[in-house]
């Protein structure tokens, strides 16, 4: 007899994985048939019944999350966070007091000297709100001031692209966690059977000057099942790999043969019990129903002209960050849950003011273009947008001193970042840093307490939205203090 087989289990297997089966039975021949479908609970978790999720703690705000990735880390200093008295530190070196011993890259750690860069751009006040906006660079984005819940004291402890953006998107500098689309795809499931809820688009910026390496390892499902990792749409040619049928392959024998193929991984699954198999077939059959639903997504042939004169006519290029900002409203009306859009180009090491401002012209009218389609069509209420990037930049220059232009390192201490619809509130400023954009002084976020905060918005408690794994219930936000920002919260 094979004891290794995976139909054998030992006696403390048996009892660790079944340790809940007789409560669980005792208590459901106490409730009778009222358990999870009783109008009490119905009403706290609206969520039930879509196919794959588990039970919200309380109502939802947001429904579905459009994640508006800047890949390289904006400068928030040149474009939100205003600090006009830095003009009267020109070429003056950061005080140590200010800097206070922070880590520094590799990048600027030989510099002699940390002269003062203050921006080049004028700011001014948007919205009922007030909030400082570089409106040179930003003039549509300013209009929609009143509707944006503004973030600039957010922190990490990550001061490099990798370990930054991990964090940032898994909760962890250390890759192989979960991403935040993966945990929102696990809790609240598919509202459309025929795409994936977790979707990624990679727009292309007009300048590729000093890009960042973007691969699968930020949309990873982790220890999630792996039904719930990020798609990649590509920009060009078919959207999703082998979407299409091979030359002579016809239709019903492409469906004949995921079906056949199917029955065979359904016996190793009755074998095997194994997850990744599970998730095989769910991707096969997925796969199938895409070549139907993908094309008709992608056409944009029904688009109103209303439609690309609100987003401009580079919405009608693939690839284009216009182009991928109306898709990512497309799939959010067929019912994707989390879609993550990255847009490259933010590392702004040097030649600031020649690359900032085609990075702001490639994003500008299309943010401002998403939040006003979705608002049309009656979805921001419940569609969360997200703006930001891994890090915020420094005050002082890297390399060459000049007023026209500049550069800038990362830095991790401040930045700002945005959100809109789906439960945050707008026309907020929270968080304020001191005169160097430097420290923060008022109301930190970490990026833990942002993830708690998006949670919450999507109807679960950080603390209590978990998933067993090596036997730990491990979760999103970690085991370090993590706190929800509820002034972020309408």
């Amino acid at each position: 007899m094979d004891l290794t087989h995976p139909d054998f289990v030992t006696r403390r297997q048996f009892f660790t994985t079944g340790r809940n089966l007789l409560g669980s039975a005792a208590m459901m021949s106490l409730l009778g048939n009222t358990l999870g479908t009783g109008p009490a609970l119905a009403e706290a978790n609206p969520l039930q019944g879509r196919p794959g999720a588990v039970p919200t703690h309380f109502p939802p705000k947001a429904k579905r999350v459009i994640y508006l990735h800047m890949v390289g880390g904006p400068s928030q200093m040149d474009l939100f966070d205003y600090k006009p008295q830095m003009n009267d530190w020109y070429d003056k070196d950061l005080p140590e007091s200010i800097r206070n011993g922070q880590r520094l890259t590799t990048m600027t750690s030989g510099q002699s000297r940390f002269p003062i860069s203050p921006s080049k751009y004028s700011f001014t006040r948007a919205g009922e709100c007030g909030m400082w906006i570089n409106q040179e660079l930003l003039p549509n984005l300013a209009k929609k001031a009143d509707e944006i819940c503004w973030m600039r004291s957010l922190n990490t402890e990550a001061i490099n692209h990798e370990p930054a953006i991990a964090a940032m998107q898994t909760g962890n500098q250390v890759t192989g966690r979960p991403c935040l689309g993966s945990w929102a795809s696990y809790g609240l499931g598919s509202m459309n059977e025929n795409l994936p809820a977790f979707v990624v688009l990679v727009a292309i910026p007009s300048n590729r000057e000093q890009e960042q390496a973007i691969s699968a390892r930020l949309w990873h499902s982790g220890y999630l099942p792996g039904e719930h990792a990020g798609v990649s749409f590509r920009s060009s040619g078919d959207p999703i790999l082998y979407i299409n049928n091979p030359p002579g392959v016809p239709d019903h024998l492409r469906k004949r043969s995921i079906e056949q193929l199917n029955e065979l991984n359904r016996l190793s699954l009755q074998q095997s019990h194994d997850p990744n198999t599970a998730t095989r077939i769910q991707q096969y059959e997925m796969a199938y129903r895409m070549q139907a639903s993908v094309p008709e997504l992608t056409d944009l042939a029904s688009e109103s002209k209303h439609t690309f004169e609100l987003y401009g006519e580079e919405a009608k290029k693939p690839g284009t960050f216009a182009n991928t900002a109306l898709m990512a409203r497309r799939l959010a009306e067929r019912g994707v849950r989390f879609i993550q859009v990255y847009h490259n180009n933010w590392d702004h090491h040097g030649n600031l003011a020649g690359r900032l401002p085609s990075q702001c012209k490639d994003v500008d009218r299309p943010c401002y273009a998403l939040l006003e389609d979705l608002k049309q069509r009656g979805m921001l209420d419940d569609t969360l947008v997200i703006w930001g990037g891994e890090f915020g930049r420094t005050i002082y220059t890297q390399g060459r001193l000049s007023r026209d232009n500049y550069g800038r390192d990362h830095h991790p201490r401040c930045f700002t970042m945005w959100m809109a619809g789906g439960g945050a509130k707008g026309g907020t400023i929270y968080g304020e840093t001191d005169e160097f954009s430097y420290n923060i002084v008022k109301d930190p976020v970490h990026i833990r307490d942002f993830h708690a905060t998006v949670l919450e918005l999507l109807g679960f408690d950080h603390e209590r939205f978990t998933y067993r794994f090596q036997g730990l219930d491990q979760k999103l936000t970690g085991v370090e203090p993590a706190h929800v920002i509820k002034s972020l919260i309408a």
